[in-house]
């Protein structure tokens, strides 16, 4: 018999589907006509055990505790699912073959890891188990996937990494959280601190942001611009460029603050000929931007929509799991594999069928083009979100996915639609020994640019129609025009913005060497648990809304202002992330990321314990008394299903276990 483990019941449903009937539904399976079977774990079935497991003393939150380090790390059932990890380990030891359906990311491959570690399954077994990746819950795409099963073993590093980040998550935020929490009681804050590896950086980033503006002193700034003719009396302008010679006059961003050095200038060029210097005029090519991954999506669904992180995951499981209109939603990847070009018919098919807004964009697209969306280099457990080949009417959708599957629809389409094409020209010109540059775009193909409803970048220069010029060509400045302007602070995050910080997080690392190394693989959270991440925040009285604006609360900036400045900074999860892919691409191992971790958690309890975070004296907790018990440890980027965590709530005793996941990870490099 061949049992499927599947990572939630929708996915385990949509596997039974494709299996021989008839079908016996049992309490927490489905048997195939041939005897084959499936079941499914209810997100993580396990969690790490709470630190009175390991010592009942650690129920008692004490700085002498801390830090509290398991030597051999042990998992708990989960309460609520007990019920379907006693099913499973029945249908284990009948089954002659596993074949692991969790989901195509490093969680999905850890939840299901571990449930098989924790039955204890011999090691023959366990050698032979296969693994099935599913991104389309549809019945011919899922056929497809148990077409072409591969070995388990080859993603032992994805599960190690996830292991890693869950037992770091585990160590990381409980002992930060206990070792401030205790010390904000003595300054009177009555409330859990929640300290973690994922969250602290983020509302560092808010915090510092907030503060950066409360700071912020506007100073006028000035530009000059140039009014030109030519002798057939055709009219434009260019801007001044400051020579090296101001530059003692100028701020870090280039931005002149002199008045009188600008005026000179106006009244210098003021009725004087100009020479062209330089005419750079190129014929550009601009694709149609890549299918999406959940980050994009998100940012793109705030700004158009509004949606939050949060709001726009939800539908986007539901269009997933409930309608199986759109493939795998908590991708990372923007691209799709070189077999999935041959379906695109079968694709804009159905979204012909699906969107009335989408026709004339179908009706330009050309199902033969190869766009750089299609490239299996960039493709591994999962791919860009797309559409199904289902045909389902739209009425049978809710507002709110609707607008995100003409979204993720749209985007799709994109891929077999014309480049944008224009001329890009650039002009530089002389003007009584100043030098003046415009530049101007010209369209001549539109492209996808119509169907996406975006518009040209603002600015006169680039919106500005260009005579045709020559270098050498001589013009007239009819006159010079003073332009004074005032600096501006920063914009408070909003939800679009704070994403786009987390998935570029290398514009906000400090170290150099790191923004280096993290240029292209950069990211604050996973795919999967930064909307999660940012909602924690919010939940636990940190981060306040104002309209679309992102605020932290006093007691946000009070943390931050209490903590280690290198804990707020997203340095070191940038570094964690690093070495956490390394382990999936078998460049690191789990011993050297979890033996530097420990080092560095117990410099940072004992600076905990030698200072007083006088930050929050005065501050009252948003949820005063609230969370002792079940003070999440997590950063919020450990699990999917977030929200429980050891702490100081009374221990459950875990069952003896026959294997710890220990072993396995240290032989994993």
């Amino acid at each position: 018999m061949i049992l499927y483990i599947a990572e939630k019941p929708s996915l385990g449903r949509a596997i039974a589907d494709v299996l021989p009937r008839p079908h016996q539904k049992g309490d927490g399976f489905i048997r195939a006509g041939n005897g084959d079977t499936v079941s499914w774990c209810i997100g993580h079935l396990l969690e790490q055990a709470e630190p009175d497991t390991y010592d009942p003393a650690f129920k008692q939150w004490r700085l002498e505790h801390l830090p509290i380090l398991p030597q051999q790390w042990q998992l708990t059932p989960k309460p609520k699912t007990r019920k379907q990890l006693t099913v499973l380990r029945k249908l284990v030891k009948e089954a002659d073959q596993l074949v692991h359906a969790g989901d195509p990311d490093r969680e999905g491959q850890l939840l299901v890891d571990e449930v098989i570690e924790y039955l204890g399954v011999k090691d023959a077994k366990r050698a032979a188990v296969q693994r099935c990746l599913i991104s389309d819950l549809n019945p011919e795409a899922v056929r497809r996937a148990l077409q072409r099963l591969r070995p388990n073993r080859e993603f032992i590093p994805l599960s190690t990494s996830a292991l890693a980040r869950s037992r770091a998550d585990w160590l990381y935020g409980l002992n930060m959280t206990r070792a401030y929490t205790i010390q904000g009681r003595k300054v009177g804050y009555d409330g859990v601190l929640s300290v973690g590896r994922v969250q602290t950086p983020l509302l560092g980033l808010v915090v510092r942001r907030d503060q950066a503006i409360a700071a912020f002193v506007p100073k006028p700034f000035y530009e000059v611009r140039a009014h030109l003719l030519t002798d057939a009396r055709e009219a434009f302008h260019a801007k001044w460029q400051p020579s090296e010679a101001c530059a003692p006059y100028q701020d870090e961003e280039g931005r002149v603050l002199s008045r009188p050095l600008a005026e000179n200038v106006v009244k210098r060029i003021s009725g004087q000929p100009g020479t062209v210097l330089e005419v750079d005029k190129k014929r550009r090519r601009q694709a149609a931007p890549l299918p999406y991954s959940l980050s994009s999506l998100q940012i793109d669904a705030a700004k158009r929509f509004g949606l939050s992180a949060k709001e726009t995951l939800d539908c986007c499981q539901s269009l997933y799991e409930k309608h199986k209109l759109i493939t795998y939603p908590r991708s990372d990847s923007r691209h799709l594999p070189l077999e999935h070009l041959a379906r695109a018919p079968q694709v804009l098919g159905a979204i012909s069928h699906n969107s009335e807004a989408l026709q004339d964009a179908l009706a330009a697209a050309d199902s033969r083009r190869k766009s750089q969306a299609w490239n299996d280099s960039k493709v591994d457990a999962h791919h860009a979100i797309i559409p199904t080949e289902k045909k389902q009417a739209a009425s049978g959708l809710q507002g709110r996915e609707r607008q995100l599957y003409e979204l993720i629809a749209r985007q799709y389409v994109g891929q077999f639609l014309p480049d944008f094409e224009y001329f890009e020209t650039r002009v530089e010109i002389d003007i009584a020994g100043g030098r003046f540059r415009t530049q101007a775009r010209e369209v001549i193909v539109a492209g996808w640019k119509p169907f996406f409803g975006r518009q040209e970048p603002a600015g006169d220069e680039a919106t500005q129609l260009l005579p045709a010029l020559s270098v050498g060509q001589v013009l007239q400045c009819e006159r010079g025009e003073l332009l004074e302007k005032m600096t501006q602070p920063p914009k408070h995050f909003t939800d679009a913005t704070l994403l786009a910080a987390m998935t570029g997080i290398a514009r906000f690392v400090e170290d150099r060497s790191i923004r280096q190394i993290l240029k292209d693989t950069d990211g604050l959270g996973t795919e999967a648990t930064r909307a999660g991440i940012i909602e924690l925040l919010f939940r636990r009285g940190f981060l306040e809304r104002r309209g679309k604006a992102i605020h932290a609360t006093p007691a946000g900036i009070g943390l931050i202002d209490s903590l280690p400045r290198q804990t707020t900074l997203p340095d070191m999860t940038a570094q964690w992330e690093a070495r956490l892919e390394a382990i999936c691409q078998r460049e690191g191992s789990y011993g050297d990321f979890m033996g530097a971790l420990v080092t560095a958690l117990a410099e940072l309890i004992q600076t905990a314990s030698n200072t007083l975070p006088q930050g929050l004296q005065g501050v009252r907790s948003a949820t005063p008394g609230r969370g002792r018990r079940r003070a999440s440890s997590s950063s919020g980027a450990g699990r999917k299903t977030a929200g429980k965590s050891a702490s100081a709530t009374p221990a459950r005793k875990a069952p003896a276990r026959r294997r710890s996941p220990a072993k396995s990870a240290s032989k994993t490099s």
